[in-house]
């Protein structure tokens, strides 16, 4: 009896045995790129499909961006994915159907760059005319710089040229070249920069179409001028430099605007020494291939492809259910925001306000008529008092009489004759003397 696990691994070593080597074509469909640097899509021809697996060992090789879409030959191993019991081809080698991959992945970055701006006339520089200090970045064996220096020495003997060597052919060629360009931009040794090489295949041009190299050219605060290849030529950096010049030669030409013509055009670059080493690399990366071809390294490798594969296969599923998490509070938000725009606050309020004014207006009426109330009854008990004020008496013509000792006299008995007394009136008061007593009894001593 077969456990699922044993059946799927012998099914799998049977496929593995008889389709090592296969090669499939057929369209792109579902394509994804993990942070791993694995490559996943769907193969599609008709309505028969296989899933394909490039683990980031291969991938990094490739010369295009595979995409949606894109018709392509797939060579690989047919293997089986032991979690999901799902046949996939294990690709070791992609190319474009009907196109080679240099040229895709040139119409690739040359379209993103020209999207974002890089290419547009307005952001080029006007390169400086006579400067009296040139910058070079090629290499050191190349004809083509023989040829700028002889031109520049013929038409502008003062200027001064300043060599920065870098490789113009291989895969260390884009990251040198653009190595030199930052290294004149930072120095401000030199007023205008050339890179430049001769001409040469595709391949032998591929480093002047890399995405570092044209971002670099672009970001340049010094004017640049692309000389790579031959008139009919053109690469990345030719769109993004300042100025284009069909040859090297040309270009010495016109950093130094010389009326006179050019007699020859410049001769094609010699990199015998970048083509050696070149050579040296394919026959380590073959040897290294072979030895990788060993059944246990093959063993263990494929183990931990297969652990990156699940592991890449786990992050899709945890985002996936982000997502969708994510999507289900959006939704709930909404819902709840559709609500509280139904409960319109500023009415409740206008309410609150209205309530609020009348009850006020109420209490100010009840206020005033208290207020009322108090004045009426204080002039009532004003007037009340007033007349019985002994100050209103005396308007009536009375008059209040005081012996020397300031008492009130109200007997003719409390006086005698001589006695100062004082008399108040309404208004004032007169001093008098006592000099007859009348009555039935005099003030007794």
């Amino acid at each position: 009896m077969w456990t699922v696990r044993a059946l799927v691994a012998a099914v799998r070593t049977l496929v593995e045995r008889e389709y090592s080597d296969a090669w499939v074509e057929g369209e792109i469909s579902n394509f994804r790129a993990p942070d791993s640097g694995h490559l996943y899509f769907t193969l599609k021809d008709g309505n028969a499909q296989i899933r394909v697996v490039m683990f980031s060992s291969k991938a990094r090789l490739l010369r295009f961006r595979p995409a949606d879409g894109m018709q392509v030959v797939v060579r690989g191993r047919v293997t089986i994915y032991e979690d999901r019991g799902e046949l996939q081809i294990a690709a070791e080698y992609i190319e474009p159907k009907g196109a080679g991959g240099l040229q895709v992945a040139f119409e690739q970055l040359k379209a993103k760059l020209e999207a974002e701006g890089l290419f547009a006339a307005e952001r080029k520089k006007t390169i400086p005319t006579l400067p009296s200090r040139i910058g070079i970045v090629t290499s050191p064996q190349a004809a083509a710089l023989r040829d700028i220096l002889n031109i520049l020495q013929r038409r502008h003997h003062s200027a001064n040229a300043v060599i920065y060597p870098a490789p113009v052919q291989g895969d260390l060629a884009a990251g040198e070249v653009a190595a030199g360009v930052r290294y004149f931009n930072a120095s401000r040794s030199v007023e205008v920069i050339i890179v430049g090489r001769g001409g040469g295949s595709a391949e032998d041009l591929a480093a002047f179409n890399d995405e570092g190299l044209a971002r670099t050219v672009a970001a340049s605060e010094i004017q640049v001028i692309s000389a790579v290849g031959h008139e009919t030529d053109f690469t990345i950096v030719d769109f993004v430099a300042d100025l284009r010049a069909p040859t090297p030669s040309a270009a010495a030409e016109l950093v130094i605007r010389s009326r006179v013509e050019v007699e020859t055009q410049a001769e094609a670059v010699r990199e015998r020494l970048v083509r050696a080493m070149e050579r040296r690399l394919l026959e380590a990366r073959n040897a290294l291939m072979e030895r990788a071809q060993d059944g246990a390294f093959a063993r263990m490798m494929d183990l931990i492809r297969q652990r990156q594969q699940k592991v890449d296969d786990l992050t899709y599923r945890l985002e996936r259910s982000e997502r969708q998490l994510l999507e289900v509070v959006r939704r709930k938000w909404e819902m709840f925001a559709a609500a509280v725009r139904h409960y319109d606050l500023r009415r409740v309020l206008a309410g609150i306000r209205g309530e609020l004014e009348a009850g006020t207006a109420a209490l100010a009426a009840a206020m005033r008529n208290q207020l009322l109330q108090k004045k009426v009854r204080i002039e009532r008990m004003g007037r009340a008092l007033e007349a019985l004020s002994p100050v209103a008496i005396l308007e009536r013509g009375y008059a209040l009489v005081f012996d020397g000792a300031g008492q009130l006299v109200k007997d003719a008995g409390q006086v005698s004759v001589g006695e100062e007394i004082s008399v108040r009136v309404a208004r004032g008061e007169i001093e008098a003397t006592v000099k007859r007593l009348s009555g039935d009894k005099g003030k007794k001593r």
